[in-house]
């Protein structure tokens, strides 16, 4: 097995890393206290070329894989998860169900889009009464007149304010059960169609997280996304994909917090010696870069295989649920070692706390998660 980087994953670890303590982190404690979306960031981004990043350069993309997607993604998360999390959804969510169900008139139209910057992606599933259980969807599309006409509402979108278009379930056929969903490309401007950022959040306050309403909304019958009948079975695709993305953002808020943890724990002093000296936080910091070290490895793992073709549905479950878990751990522990300090915000660990706790809800709850991997060991 060879666990080295690319040449070029190498680069662009380096360049991420530099962009993030020099460009995203430095403004992240304003954009959480104020709520401001990053988009200037986002701008300079683009023109890295960074916003298409795995997809192929004839749709504008950057050519790369799925690991230099999560290599992106942990660093941008260690350094604002606001901005980790919006960039991870933009791909995984936004762009890969364009690229893996649409046509080539629909990827050179909307693909292109995403890979440039242009428009943010996003994807309507999530509903009021189905989250976990987004066989449930409510949302409806009826074909009239070589339209569909949708009503429904979606809840806790990521980056529908910024998107000019994007991907939503629906049901097509209501005797069907989920073989009765399909997916559509909407464009946010609809008439009827209504974004709305009114959430008050925990945390990952400078991420757009956003209600959708579609009253009568009506798209051409070309805008059906892949097959009739095929849109439950193409979300969960999609979420395994998007499982990669955060479990790399929760291995960069981890590092970012055992990162001042470690800096912490060298320059307090207690009793005569640097915390650092003590066996307890000692054992701490251990256990951290321990439980960090494992989680990255299996985020690159279930990427690798995604790469190369291989069934990944199980490893990106474990990496997202193991991640996910470890980056709360982790920012557990740095409060507590910070002590006092760690409660108050100038610290910054609090913040990591606050945006980690989403990780084990969101894309697959830690519960669904266990059952995912359940059914694929065989039980």
């Amino acid at each position: 097995m060879n666990f080295d980087l690319t040449v070029e994953q190498q680069m662009l670890k380096k360049m991420m890393r530099e962009f993030a303590d020099e460009v995203v982190a430095p403004g992240a404690d304003e954009r959480d206290r104020t709520k401001q979306f990053p988009v200037e960031i986002f701008k300079q981004m683009s023109e890295l070329n960074l916003m298409g990043l795995p997809f192929p350069e004839e749709y504008g993309g950057g050519g790369g894989d799925s690991t230099s997607f999560a290599i992106v993604v942990e660093e941008l998360s260690r350094a604002c998860g606001s901005t980790g999390i919006t960039y991870s959804a933009h791909i995984s969510l936004g762009g890969a169900p364009l690229y893996l169900f649409g046509t080539e008139e629909q990827k050179q139209k909307y693909l292109s889009k995403v890979c440039s910057g242009e428009s943010f992606g996003a994807f309507g599933l999530t509903e009021p009464n189905a989250g976990s259980d987004a066989g449930g969807t409510k949302t409806t599309a009826v074909l009239s007149d070589r339209e569909w006409v949708i009503n429904g509402s979606k809840c806790f979108i990521t980056n529908a304010s910024y998107a000019s278009f994007l991907a939503l379930t629906a049901v097509t056929d209501k005797d069907k059960g989920s073989r009765g969903i399909s997916a559509f490309i909407v464009p946010t401007d609809a008439p009827g169609f209504s974004v709305l950022a009114n959430y008050e959040k925990l945390g990952l306050h400078s991420s757009n997280t956003t209600e959708l309403v579609l009253e009568n909304v009506r798209v051409p019958e070309e805008n059906i996304l892949g097959k009739r009948g095929e849109g439950f079975k193409q979300f969960l695709i999609t979420l395994d994909g998007g499982r990669i993305g955060i479990g790399a953002m929760a291995v960069g808020i981890a590092q970012a917090a055992y990162d001042k943890a470690l800096q912490y724990a060298k320059q307090r002093t207690a009793f005569g010696n640097s915390l650092s000296q003590f066996q307890a936080i000692q054992h701490k910091l251990a256990d951290m870069a321990m439980q960090i070290d494992l989680a990255r490895t299996m985020v690159y793992k279930a990427a690798w295989l995604k790469d190369h073709g291989r069934k990944f549905t199980k490893e990106a479950a474990m990496a997202k649920l193991y991640a996910s878990e470890v980056a709360m751990s982790a920012t557990h522990q740095a409060i507590q070692i910070h002590g006092g300090y760690g409660y108050m915000r100038e610290y910054q660990v609090e913040r990591f706390f606050r945006d980690a706790r989403l990780l084990e809800i969101g894309e697959g709850t830690s519960e669904i998660l266990r059952n995912v991997i359940a059914r694929e060991i065989g039980c």
